[in-house]
Parts: structure tokens; C-alpha cells; sequence
């Protein structure tokens, strides 16, 4: 960052506009009156801006910047240190510095600091904290200066371009040891060994819809009366899919810039999610970052810019998934025509854990007709009516429409149970962890 004559011309302050109308006053107060006296003062005050402005504008000054953040990536409600130290480079003295660090609107206003008088060559360095409140990939900066004469009544500006990143990824919440991919309520097909040599040690299942005819297995179809159908050569690897139901129609979305909303949440997390969606996606970094670190090979679907491996099959793990979901948005699909099918696919034979929002059984039904694995499929609804403030309903939603929603969610339940699903629901008062150890715990056919 650098500035010199050539650059912009200085500026008055407020400060400056005021002396400057004050003197021009003054001097036509003296020419009414013929007071040569005031005429004299007017325009010694009137010359004070204009010097202060040559010297504000002939100045030179050259600074280098360097930002440091710790630590660059932060779970949502949590601080992260920045460090910016400036040096002089200059060979002169600088004069008087206002600093402003610009900062995106949802990380809070820019952050103001003062630096007179830094000899050539000299560093300072200038420290503050900021709480990344909203998820996202933001840049910190650049630094905006302000140069002023000792009088304050002229002053130059200059920008920086370095910049520094800052990501800040959902929370995660402590599941505990159950589930798919590992532990106690995982067994039933989590982890699962697949023989890859002979026919007589190849595993075998009962035929079900949807199976490929290319894999029953005659020899046992005969010897049991049933078709039966061979789980062939794959590797021994646990595997999970998420199927995430962004839908902006199915919750309630908070706006990024709503900070004196008050947020519905449990009486001991001090940074609750938001809104539905925000709670969705926290549950999804923390249910899918719990399966990676168990080793499970994960797949997300959300139906549109899915955060998923690309088209070789590559896992997941869990530092990517934090950051796609950081930059997960709501989408504007109307159903989940396309996800429910590219989740059944993604899953297979592995566990399926759907995250929905407000659904009815008509959104399900699918769910149900394509998910044939030997694995129960597990769900989450969202409660969307617990988040909205209090008085008020889903967009201003009446209370016969919320209560339609209830009715619709109940059903969905249902419908759910019935096909053997473990299934349970969730509102703003509940902690991801404490969701989760309701689904799992829940026998297979019986909602929460």
C-alpha cells in the first residue's frame, strides 16, 4: 500500500467543511460590517484547510501488510484471532493513521485502529478477535487508510489487496458410539465382509425387488425354494449415505443479518442454529463427520450441487464435507423427485440417513418404493414450526396451516415405521446428539 502526489487529492473532514464554511461566514460577516479585522481572521481560517490540504496531498508513505488468522477454519459460533502487522517501508516518518480492516456484513463491522508517528523501517502490530456467526468462505480485508494532517481537517485514502481467508464450517455435535458405521445399533449390515474367491463362500440373501437378476444365485434358489441373490466380491468397507432436504420451502430460513432475532435452541448451547435449515445442516456435518471417522465411505445428496465424491468414488472425508457444507445454500427444488432417487442409488445395501424438513406422505412414499436394502433406512423430521418467533408461523403461516403441517409430518411418520424405518423428529429445542440417540435407540418399525 503506497500513496504519493500523483495519487488522489486529499479531502476535507467534517471537521475541515465546518472551518472552511465558518470562514467564508466570518469573512462576509466583516465585508457587511467593514470590519477589516474579521476579513484579516476569515482568511487566515480559510487558509488553515487549503495548507493542510497541499501538505496532506504532497506526503508520500509506503506500508506492507501481513494478516495472520488462527485458525482459518472455525465451527459456526466460535472466535477466530486475527494478527495484522504493518510496516513502514518508507524512509520517512509516518504521520497520523486511521486504519479500518474491512470485513464481510455478516462477520460485523470493519474493526478501526489508530498508528502516528511510525518511524521508517518500524512494525506494529494490531490484534483483534472475531466470531464467525454464519457459515460461508469469507476474505478478511483489505485494509483501508486514511492519512490526516495534525489538525484533522484533511485526510487521503488508500486501500490494500492482501486479503486473508476465513472458513467457517457447521458445528460438531458428540453423537456418542451408536449407529451405522460402527458400534452398538450398526451391525445390522454396517460393516459387512464380502467373499471374493469361490462359489461356496460367496454370501447370499433373499431376493428382493429392485435387485439385479444378474446376481441370483441359482444353485441356492433351488436348494431353498426362493430366489436368492449372491452379495458378490466387494471389499470389506462400511459405507453411509446422507440424503439432505434443502428445500427453501421446507423451512424456516432466518436472514444472514438478522442478529437480534432470538434463536430458539437448548438452554446449554450457547450458539443454537439459527433456523431448520441451519439445524439440518449441523446434523449433517455431524452425523456424516461421525460415519468418516468410523471409516465409512460417505455420500451427501441434496438433490442439486450435491457435496458428494465425483464420479471416480472417492470418499468423502470428513475436513471436505465440513467444507462443501460450509457453502451450502437452500435450493429452490419444489420436491424431492431427484434426490430420493440418487440417495437410494448412492446407499445400496449401506445405511441411508435422511434429513428432511417439512414433509408429508406423499414425499416419502418414494423413500419407501425404492429403498430395498438389507439395512433399515433412518430418518430425522424437522419440527420447521419450532423455529419461527413466537407469535408468528411459518411466513406468517396461520395456525390451522401449522397444525396442517403437524398432521403431515405425523403421517409421513407413519408411513415411514410402517416400511420398517427407524424414524423420529426433531425441533429447536433438541441438540443434534440428543436426536440421534432417540433414532438409533428406536426398534426398526416403531417411531420415536
Amino acid at each position: 500500500m503506497r500513496g504519493g502526489p500523483d495519487r488522489a487529492l486529499g479531502s476535507l473532514t467534517s471537521r475541515g467543511r465546518c472551518l472552511l464554511a465558518g470562514g467564508l461566514a466570518l469573512g462576509l460577516v466583516g465585508v457587511v460590517l467593514g470590519e477589516r479585522s474579521l476579513v484579516q481572521l476569515a482568511a487566515f481560517v480559510l487558509v488553515l484547510p487549503l495548507l493542510a490540504g497541499v501538505t496532506v496531498a504532497r506526503g508520500r508513505f509506503r506500508v506492507t501488510t501481513r494478516r495472520t488468522v488462527t485458525p482459518q477454519r472455525v465451527p459456526r459460533g466460535t472466535a477466530a484471532d486475527v494478527e495484522l502487522r504493518l510496516q513502514n517501508v518508507d524512509a520517512r516518518r509516518g504521520g497520523l493513521w486511521l486504519l479500518a480492516e474491512q470485513l464481510p456484513a455478516t462477520l460485523g463491522r470493519p474493526h478501526r485502529f489508530t498508528v502516528a508517528g511510525l518511524a521508517p523501517g518500524a512494525t506494529t502490530t494490531v490484534r483483534y478477535r472475531l466470531v464467525g456467526r454464519h457459515r460461508g468462505r469469507y476474505r478478511l480485508g483489505p485494509l483501508r487508510l486514511w492519512v490526516l494532517d495534525p489538525f484533522g481537517l484533511v485526510e487521503r485514502t488508500a486501500v490494500g489487496s492482501d486479503t486473508a481467508p476465513l472458513v467457517v464450517v457447521p458445528r460438531v455435535r458428540p453423537l456418542g458410539r451408536g449407529g451405522p458405521g460402527g458400534g452398538s445399533g450398526g451391525g445390522d449390515g454396517a460393516h459387512r465382509a464380502f467373499a471374493v474367491h469361490g462359489d461356496d463362500d460367496v454370501s447370499i440373501r433373499e431376493y428382493r425387488r429392485g435387485d439385479d437378476m444378474r446376481k441370483v444365485h441359482w444353485r441356492a434358489s433351488a436348494r431353498t425354494g426362493e430366489l436368492m441373490v449372491r452379495l458378490e466380491e466387494h471389499p470389506w468397507r462400511a459405507q453411509g449415505t446422507l440424503l439432505l432436504d434443502t428445500r427453501a420451502r421446507a423451512h424456516l430460513v432466518a436472514p444472514a443479518r438478522d442478529a437480534g432475532r432470538r434463536v430458539p435452541g437448548p438452554p446449554d448451547d450457547p450458539s443454537p442454529p439459527g433456523d431448520s435449515f441451519e439445524w439440518l445442516v449441523e446434523a449433517a456435518a455431524s452425523i456424516g463427520v461421525a460415519l468418516a471417522r468410523r471409516g465409512a465411505r460417505l455420500r451427501v445428496v441434496t438433490g442439486t450441487d450435491d457435496p458428494a465424491p465425483g464420479a471416480a468414488g472417492a470418499a468423502l472425508g470428513a475436513e471436505e464435507l465440513l467444507d462443501r457444507l460450509a457453502v451450502l445454500g437452500a435450493s429452490r427444488a419444489r420436491d424431492l423427485s431427484d434426490a430420493v432417487p440418487a440417495a437410494c442409488r448412492a446407499a445400496g445395501d449401506g445405511p441411508l440417513v435422511c434429513l428432511l424438513g417439512a414433509v408429508g406422505p406423499d414425499d416419502v412414499a418414494e423413500l419407501v418404493r425404492l429403498r430395498q436394502g438389507p439395512v433399515p433406512g433412518l430418518a430425522v423430521l424437522l419440527d420447521v414450526a419450532s423455529w419461527g418467533e413466537p407469535g408468528r408461523g411459518r411466513r406468517g403461516a396461520t395456525g390451522a396451516a401449522l397444525d396442517a403441517l403437524a398432521v403431515q409430518r405425523d403421517q409421513a411418520v407413519a408411513v415411514l415405521a410402517g416400511a420398517g424405518w427407524r424414524v423420529t423428529t426433531a425441533s429447536a429445542g433438541q441438540d443434534v446428539g440428543e436426536v440421534w440417540a432417540a433414532l438409533i435407540g428406536t426398534p426398526a418399525g416403531a417411531p420415536a
